[in-house]
């Protein structure tokens, strides 16, 4: 059979190089197409590239390998396409999609967290405070909260959070223990 005057095999493997060009463009730029394409979110690049590779590897494979009719192939190979497409879509895409970024944060979230001092923190002025979690470490700006000097190396409890700079006290584990 012949498509565009060029034997069906030349098309699926026409489409398959294009269509694999394409996915390695789009691993490149595809925040700025994800971007571009938000309000249309039926559109997804990555779910019309999967369904035109599969398609046309399987095509072609099944072109070389069987002699069935080339509009049986066809069909066969876009229902096999759409089958692994949507397998793909489901077991992998959506998880991906919805999974969370491990050095992700709010400030809200760091209130009451411990830290340690990396850079002294003058009485009325700025410094650093290392956080140190299961997922990465935190350096972030810190003052006083009660207007003191804290040395470097001193662990501080997080109190209160603004504009991105941390309010922290002295931390002393003996005085949570006695009553």
């Amino acid at each position: 059979m012949e498509l565009f005057g060029m034997p069906i095999q030349n098309v699926y493997l026409w489409v398959l190089l294009i269509a694999g060009a394409l996915t390695l463009l789009y691993i490149l730029f595809g925040d700025f197409l994800d971007a571009v394409g938000e309000g249309i979110p039926f559109l997804n690049p990555v779910i019309i590239l999967v369904f035109l590779i599969f398609h046309s590897a399987s095509g072609y494979v099944m072109e070389q390998v069987t002699a069935m009719n080339s509009w049986l192939i066809m069909i066969l190979s876009a229902l096999l396409s759409v089958l692994l497409t949507a397998l793909l879509h489901i077991f992998v895409l959506v998880p991906l999609s919805s999974a969370e970024e491990s050095l992700a944060y709010t400030d809200e979230s760091l209130k009451g967290r411990l830290g340690t001092t990396i850079i002294p923190i003058p009485k009325d002025g700025y410094g650093e405070v290392l956080i140190e979690s299961n997922s990465g470490r935190i350096a972030k700006s810190a003052v006083s909260f009660e207007q003191e000097e804290i040395g470097e190396g001193i662990k501080v409890l997080i109190v209160d959070v603004q504009k991105g700079v941390l309010y922290v006290t002295p931390y002393d584990e003996k005085s949570i223990y006695r009553t």
